[in-house]
């Protein structure tokens, strides 16, 4: 029996120590289903309780949707450290509440991101935005979190189906071209 046409539910998620996006979305691979969106506007007193709301309410997404695979965006490096931890300790509560649901977690560059969704790794949010509702074959605006956590749910979506597609070609003995190794480059941001 051929699970290659199987639907999976994959959340993706965009981690911010302020607001919070995440989309459910299904996929066999190749065609990726809307299921759900939103954004998180963090609330607490302390540092330490708004990334237990964060925490919580991805939890409360879990919940309520059951999905098997997660992608997270990875964290971006900035000039700014104290920008660059928040945001770290952003993706940490919104990933521990993913893991601890036993979900694998992927985790993509928003550079990877922008260049599976719109073509170019340079695209500005508004070509995001443009087309995720073109892939997932929604109207009106979308919060621009709320695009982003679709977009990686998206691009989690294509490598899965890229995997897919390697599996299968391999299994006929064909020969797999697999993706470029991701090049290590000096980047601005955290130095010690």
């Amino acid at each position: 029996m051929s699970t290659a046409n199987a639907l999976v539910r994959v959340i993706g998620i965009d981690p911010g120590s302020v607001i919070t996006g995440y989309g459910v979305i299904e996929t066999d691979g190749v065609r990726s289903f809307h299921l759900a969106h939103g954004h998180i506007r963090v609330v607490g007193n302390t540092f330490a309780e708004k990334l237990g709301f964060i925490h919580t309410a991805i939890t409360a997404v879990v919940h309520e949707w059951h999905p098997v695979e997660a992608a997270v965006e990875q964290v971006f490096l900035s000039n700014n450290a104290m920008s660059a931890l928040k945001l770290g300790q952003a993706r940490g509560a919104a990933i521990t509440a993913v893991v601890t649901h036993s979900i694998e977690v992927s985790e993509y560059a928003a550079r990877s991101v922008k260049q599976v969704v719109t073509g170019s790794g340079s695209a500005d949010k508004d070509r995001v935005q443009t087309m995720v509702k073109h892939m997932l074959e929604l109207s009106g605006r979308l919060q621009n979190d709320a695009a982003d956590g679709l977009a990686i749910a998206l691009c989690h979506a294509h490598s899965r189906g890229y995997a897919a597609a390697a599996g299968a070609n391999d299994a006929r003995g064909g020969t797999v071209s697999r993706l470029p190794v991701r090049r290590k480059t000096r980047g601005r941001g955290l130095r010690r």
